[in-house]
């Protein structure tokens, strides 16, 4: 079962089918997946979020909300960990495997450090904690959405050595093969081939790809740059002990106090 939530003001809005997948006509609406089995949460952010301007679809698990995602167009999806059927991690899984580039938020109670660090290593592109304010996860989608947006700038492709990254088709190709990347990972990985060469600390990178402040003490960025390295190769990124991370070309000498190990900061 799954129910619509058009945004307040867009009556003008409305769906069709094409290419297997149905889209909506009408000024373009961020189309929101929300994957919860809860019926008052679910009712809460499809009115919220509506009065925020979004479009939202709702499920209650985890395989009709997989349906939906392969049917639909969908910008992004809310995904709750605890559901009926299968852990949302297996669900996020799925997701990845479907789509690996679509921004995944997980919303649930578990408020546990391991329990986020394991969405966010799962693929997740942000973790919000119930309970949650609607203003702030419509602003965490909104970060998750403009990078999306900025994908029709001018340095939309970027180019560091066998590496390209399409900010317009949202691929990382590496020695001619497609990497496959989640959308907080590319973003990333944007980020450190547009400062190439220079040192960004934990907090800088905080700000230039989440967008919003973290705890201080979330080990989120070390998350995403060993899964980086895991994807790309150890070799483009180095640690500056006590500083931060350098992008790198493989084959340059490192700088010294920099090391290519994965080490933590």
């Amino acid at each position: 079962m799954s129910t619509v939530t058009r945004p307040w003001g867009s009556a003008t809005a409305r769906a069709h089918w094409g290419n297997g997948r149905r889209r909506w006509e009408g000024p373009r609406v961020s189309h929101i997946l929300l994957i919860e089995d809860d019926p008052r949460i679910r009712l809460i952010v499809e009115r919220g979020l509506g009065a925020r301007g979004f479009i939202v679809t709702s499920s209650h698990d985890g395989p009709s909300g997989l349906e939906i995602v392969q049917k639909l167009e969908v910008d992004l999806v809310i995904l709750d960990l605890i559901l009926p059927g299968a852990h949302g991690l297996h669900v996020l899984e799925d997701l990845r495997t479907i789509r690996p580039r679509l921004p995944v938020i997980v919303l649930t109670a578990l408020d546990d450090a391991g329990a986020k660090v394991g969405g966010l290593d799962a693929g997740a592109d942000d973790y919000v904690t119930k309970p949650f304010s609607i203003d702030e996860l419509a602003a965490r989608i909104r970060a998750r959405l403009r990078f999306r947006d900025a994908a029709g700038a001018a340095d939309a492709t970027l180019k560091a050595g066998p590496l390209t990254v399409d900010l317009i088709t949202h691929r990382a190709v590496l020695h001619g093969k497609e990497v496959a990347l989640s959308a907080r990972e590319l973003a990333l990985l944007a980020t450190f081939v547009r400062h190439m060469g220079q040192v960004l600390s934990r907090r800088q990178l905080l700000e230039l790809v989440w967008d919003i402040d973290f705890d201080p003490s979330s080990n989120v960025v070390e998350v995403y740059v060993a899964a980086l390295r895991r994807k790309i190769g150890a070799s483009f990124l180095e640690t500056v002990r006590g500083l931060g991370y350098r992008f790198v070309v493989p084959g340059d000498q490192p700088a010294p106090g920099s090391e290519r190990d994965g080490g933590a900061l």
